[in-house]
């Protein structure tokens, strides 16, 4: 009975080893056999546990490789090339053939990185509606004291700035600055207060409708001196105020800023000579235009008031 139950235990043993071998054996081989596996369970259409979770690892990185790949248009987009529409009057104008004057919107792109183009459609002599009628601004005034269009087609330049395929685009912007002229009494420059506001906010709202981004500029101060200040001598503030809070456009307030630079560089006292000293050097010799060196720094006040109100336009100023 002894030597029985030594046989079964003996047996006993060698069979648990050969269990213990084979199961070494199969971790061992985990690898290979968990390829196999996964071999055959795919051929079947099932899908092994471990499998998922290599695939799903696998999707989280495209999927972190494709926001990183996302994220490269919109870095390029911050420096896509973007146009600056100007409009205005001959302080914003380029110069002609002559010295003086020159314009503001001659000097502003040479703030701003090569991605941006200026294109300067500011026009001597304009106020707002002749801007955008040009002759068909008649030299009467109607009853309600505003001059009276003999057509309402646009002048060729803001049809150009309005054309799907060549004008404003979106991402662009859109200076207006008006407000000199139309303080005339007569036509075909004269504009009314209300109508000033009302042609200002169209042109916003059509810069807007293309998506472009308008920005609104109160008039420049020509020099005016109250003793040893220089003092505000232009119109249609509120309006501009007005058309920016209608539109959300943001307002540059030029006039402010350029008295402040006025006072800053002492213009005052004066005693009325355009033509020589600080003064010359700045203006014409006239009291409202500019030489280059006004021009300049008139233009840097505008960028200055672009870079402080943090507008995007701001991430192209040198």
């Amino acid at each position: 009975m002894k030597k029985l139950r030594t046989l079964v235990t003996t047996a006993l043993l060698i069979s648990l080893s050969g269990l213990g071998a084979g199961t070494a054996s199969a971790t061992d081989s985990g690898a290979v056999d968990s390829r196999a596996v996964d071999s055959r369970m795919a051929d079947s259409g099932a899908t092994d546990s471990r499998t998922t979770a290599i695939r799903t690892t696998d999707s989280r990185t495209a999927t972190c490789a494709g926001v990183t790949r996302a994220a490269s248009p919109d870095v390029r987009a911050a420096a896509a090339p973007v146009t600056v529409w100007l409009a205005g009057d001959s302080t914003m104008a380029n110069p002609g053939a002559g010295r003086c004057p020159v314009g503001w919107g001659s000097q502003f792109g040479a703030l701003f990185t090569s991605e941006v183009t200026v294109r300067n459609q500011a026009v001597a002599g304009r106020s707002i509606q002749t801007w955008l009628y040009e002759s068909n601004v008649s030299g009467v005034k109607q009853p309600d004291g505003e001059c009276r269009l003999t057509s309402p087609t646009y002048a060729a330049r803001w049809q150009a700035m309005l054309d799907a395929s060549t004008g404003m685009k979106a991402g662009d912007y859109l200076f207006l600055q008006f407000g000199i002229n139309d303080s005339s009494s007569t036509c075909p420059r004269h504009v009314g207060p209300a109508r000033y506001q009302q042609l200002l906010t169209m042109m916003a709202r059509a810069a807007l409708a293309r998506g472009a981004h308008p920005v609104l500029l109160t008039p420049v101060a020509a020099i005016t001196c109250s003793g040893s200040t220089a003092t505000k001598n232009r119109g249609f503030v509120s309006q501009t105020l007005g058309a920016g809070a209608a539109t959300g456009a943001p307002v540059v307030d030029l006039q402010t800023l350029s008295v402040a630079l006025y006072n800053s560089l002492r213009f005052c006292p004066h005693d009325g000579d355009y033509g020589s000293g600080p003064v010359g050097a700045f203006f014409c010799n006239d009291h409202t235009h500019f030489e280059t060196y006004g021009a300049r720094r008139i233009a840097g006040l505008v960028a200055g008031d672009v870079r402080r109100q943090n507008l995007p336009l701001a991430a192209y100023l040198k």
